[in-house]
């Protein structure tokens, strides 16, 4: 039986929440009021289950775009606000996690045909854990190739736990699986560590 996991109504987000919330598993899917979530079972990528489709590898080694990180957070962000209006990603999210990035715990990358962003993802990025919050595109795979580079720049960085939160059709043909919530923490407390939540440059 899947537990949706809503734990808390706090009335607005805070920098100091957000903090709280992702060292501790939850994540809010609102702005205000927010409200935080989590879910059993909870959503995982495993490195060596992720799959990159043949296509997509083939877009890689093509270099037709070019991949940056954290040079345009605030427009990727706004980017899948429009991309999916009745999403969770209001303005108090997107407030929110630009002070997040600018304290330096949220992340972005960011796919460009020249000068035009075409695709991209944000998340958070704590330790040696990193939990993906939401994607775009407006190209054709644009946003499987940011995820590509994203999995990249973790498995550099060292993270030993990547989050997708819930399952979605998207998420499980990347090579998200499924692990009761009780591991998860279980798993986060040891990718967090004992000496708290850390910034990690990208």
């Amino acid at each position: 039986m899947r537990d949706q996991g809503l734990v808390a109504i706090t009335p607005q987000l805070s920098l100091r929440q957000l903090l709280w919330g992702y060292s501790r598993g939850c994540f809010p899917w609102s702005g205000r009021p927010a409200r935080w979530y989590c879910p059993d079972p909870r959503a995982i990528f495993e490195f060596p289950k992720i799959h990159f489709s043949r296509r997509l590898l083939r877009l890689v080694r093509q270099e037709k775009y070019e991949v940056t990180f954290d040079r345009a957070f605030p427009r990727v962000i706004k980017a899948c606000a429009n991309v999916h209006p009745t999403s969770w990603v209001d303005p108090e999210i997107v407030k929110n996690f630009i002070l997040f990035h600018e304290a330096g715990y949220a992340h972005s990358v960011e796919v460009w045909d020249e000068n035009e962003l075409v695709g991209g993802l944000y998340g958070v990025h704590l330790t040696r854990f990193f939990c993906g919050e939401s994607m775009f595109h407006t190209k054709s795979n644009t946003s499987k190739l940011a995820f590509y580079h994203l999995v990249q720049k973790l498995r550099e960085k060292g993270v030993t736990l990547f989050d997708a939160q819930v399952i979605t059709p998207h998420t499980r043909g990347l090579g998200a699986v499924e692990i009761p919530r009780a591991e998860f923490l279980s798993r986060l407390k040891k990718a967090v560590g004992d000496e708290g939540p850390k910034t990690v440059a990208w």
